[in-house]
């Protein structure tokens, strides 16, 4: 996501702010938690990413008795953290380049640590009912004449492009721009304001045209289409001002910070060997969104229920 930079104050006043202690309760023959320290996890504003955290906080607590802090960050200010030594971990990364040349290759103060196993896909949708009603409405050449049913309020006479926090990797103001569309990007603010607007636009056969990503539990709920933009090719994004291409899909991954690696724990083991699938995170995120569990419960019921696919990430011998 590309957000402007902050001052040194605001940065360290979020860090701060953003910091909760994930307690434990670590029981039977799992080691005391703390016992080996703590980690510091980041976690952006999503539920997918939420559920990565959780799922990684509980084992790290309960098997391998950690304490774990979660600071609630914004994706560049989780980066800064790596300089500063207070964040250990992004557990969803999406793209974001530009970072990591800062960060990885210019400061070397943070290194990958492999991939999720999630692909991450952004696009512009619509609910199945509109494609029903207006089966053109899917090609991104046909958009302009159906530019009157998005009108809205903050739109100003424009169709509207309901994007959701405005600090998420979007290029949509530029696409807009660059394919000459008579829309204005309009930000709901939050992942949750998008995902009601979602399901108000199906349930209320309201025209609605949006900004939204995979991995996602929502998908599995409702049907949207997504709108085929001009094809995504290598190098199609690389000035951000010029671009009038889709998205590329990413292959979600987690930085650490070199200081974290360097000490090859097994905090930082199970974080490198962290590897599940978007059906996987669905699930956590189904659990954390609509079924009302907390960060410990949804994560002790996918451990739970899944115990062959994150016994790998132990490290040996812990």
């Amino acid at each position: 996501m590309r957000t402007k930079p902050l001052s040194l104050t605001v940065v360290v006043a979020l860090l701060l702010a953003g910091c909760s202690g994930a307690k434990s309760d670590a029981g039977g023959t799992a080691p005391a938690a703390g016992s080996k320290g703590t980690v510091n996890l980041a976690v952006n504003p999503w539920v997918g990413y939420e559920a990565n955290a959780d799922v990684i906080a509980y084992l790290l607590e309960k098997k391998l008795g950690y304490t774990v802090t979660k600071k609630n960050l914004k994706e560049e200010i989780s980066w800064q953290g790596f300089e500063t030594g207070e964040v250990d971990a992004v557990v969803e990364n999406w793209g974001h380049d530009d970072l990591k040349k800062t960060y990885i290759d210019e400061k070397k103060v943070a290194v990958s640590a492999g991939p999720t196993g999630n692909t991450g896909v952004i696009g512009w949708y619509v609910p199945q009912w509109m494609v029903d009603k207006y089966p053109d409405i899917t090609d991104w050449n046909n958009l302009g004449k159906y530019a009157d049913l998005f009108k809205t309020s903050e739109s100003g006479g424009k169709g509207q492009l309901l994007d959701g926090d405005p600090s998420y990797v979007t290029n949509d103001e530029a696409l807009v721009a660059n394919l000459k569309l008579n829309y204005k990007v309009v930000y709901s603010g939050s992942e949750a304001a998008l995902i009601k607007a979602a399901q108000q636009a199906t349930a209320q056969k309201k025209p609605l045209l949006f900004y939204f990503y995979e991995p996602q539990w929502l998908f599995a709920k409702e049907k949207y289409v997504r709108v085929k933009l001009p094809a995504y090719t290598a190098g199609c994004d690389a000035d951000p001002k010029k671009i009038a291409c889709d998205y590329p899909d990413y292959q979600l991954d987690k930085i650490v910070s070199k200081k974290f690696a360097d000490t090859n724990s097994t905090a930082y083991q199970l974080i490198k060997n962290f590897s599940w699938t978007n059906d996987d995170q669905n699930l956590v995120s189904d659990y954390l969104t609509n079924q009302g569990m907390d960060a410990d419960a949804a994560a002790k019921k996918w451990v739970d229920e899944h115990e062959s696919t994150w016994k790998a990430w132990i490290p040996a011998g812990s």
